[in-house]
């Protein structure tokens, strides 16, 4: 399976309001191993970059005045995500601002392009209700280093959530190696011969274990007020005829 794990850096907040994307980070999987291939590109939004995010990200519009615009880099960008399936933290964040920019240039969204998304804010919360479910929260939960995060990144933030993502599912990933693990020779060695195997040791209760067992029955039907269905009723007693 192809997963793509995916973050994105903005102008803003809401694409409602003409905020566009500048950065796109993403990393991929394969059969839940990293493979060491990733996209990442600055993108000129054409417009301001509101404080609020430059201090959350450190991304100007003088460091993006040369970058590319989204046009330019749209038909390489869906190459690369294409029939996977998406990781993302906060997929509606990311997942609406794509959705907008591969609208205005007549692309088909991300829906149509990709086989799902996974979000891994949402996983978080359901695995640990109550908890904090940020990138740094779940880094510092599962022991990875995120020393190198100053500022916001799509491709370092991609990069830790990647590991985040491995360790949040890390029973998915013994599961699937116990699928694919090949049976085992069931009664034959390695030659082919059946195996012989010692006898089972049987161990009868003795007759005060009965009696022990007997009266921890008596005492359940007592404490539930009614029969115990593990006691054989008592026979009904005949009534004498008229």
């Amino acid at each position: 399976m192809r997963q793509i794990v995916l973050d994105t850096e903005t102008t803003g907040l809401d694409w409602r309001n003409g905020d566009r994307v500048i950065e796109i980070g993403c990393v991929e999987l394969l059969n839940r191993n990293l493979t060491g291939r990733h996209y990442h590109v600055y993108i000129n939004p054409e417009r301001g970059i509101d404080a609020e995010a430059i201090a959350v990200h450190g991304i100007t519009e003088e460091f993006l005045v040369d970058k590319p615009k989204f046009r330019d880099i749209v038909v390489d960008f869906m190459d690369f995500v294409r029939d996977s399936e998406l990781v993302i933290h906060n997929a509606s964040f990311d997942v609406g601002f794509l959705d907008h920019e591969l609208s205005l240039l007549g692309h088909p969204k991300l829906g149509a392009l990709c086989t799902g998304v996974i979000d891994t804010l949402k996983m978080a919360k359901e695995q640990n209700p109550g908890k904090k479910a940020s990138l740094d929260a779940l880094c510092d939960r599962f022991e990875i280093d995120n020393a190198a995060r100053t500022l916001h990144g799509a491709l370092l933030d991609a990069e830790l959530l990647a590991e985040v993502y491995l360790a949040m599912t890390r029973g998915q990933e013994s599961l699937m190696m116990l699928l694919d693990d090949e049976p085992a020779m069931g009664g034959l060695d390695a030659s082919g011969s059946p195996i012989e195997r010692p006898p089972l040791r049987v161990l009868r209760p003795t007759a005060d274990e009965l009696a022990e067992h007997d009266k921890v029955l008596q005492d359940i039907s007592k404490a539930n007020k009614g029969a115990c269905m593990w006691i054989p009723p008592a026979p009904a007693e005949e009534v004498p005829a008229a």
